[in-house]
């Protein structure tokens, strides 16, 4: 599982001109089984994504293929998760060894 933080960097203001290829982006990471969650962070300073079910790698191609981590509207940053716990709605993520 990861968590891959979308963090507004020096494109910001291009945003309004890649908001739609982003969201089609994000979209087809639903669509694929790969996006359990995305929203924005607090404070508006850029959006997170939760996956699931992709190798790290595969996860890495994805998101570097965002329009807005392309066009350097975002910088991302993921980082791996080993679910131990989860409520009963997310035991498909955990790991069972």
């Amino acid at each position: 599982m990861f968590i891959t933080f979308l963090t507004f960097a020096e494109n910001r203001s291009r945003a309004a001109d890649f908001i739609a290829a982003h969201n089609e982006w994000i979209a087809r990471g639903f669509a694929d089984g790969a996006f359990l969650c995305a929203g924005t962070l607090d404070g508006a300073s850029g959006g997170a994504i939760l996956a699931h079910g992709e190798t790290r790698e595969d996860h890495d191609r994805r998101i570097a293929a965002d329009p807005f981590v392309i066009h350097g509207i975002v910088t991302a940053e993921t980082h791996s998760i080993d679910p131990k716990r989860t409520s009963d709605a997310l035991s498909f993520v955990r790991q069972t060894e």
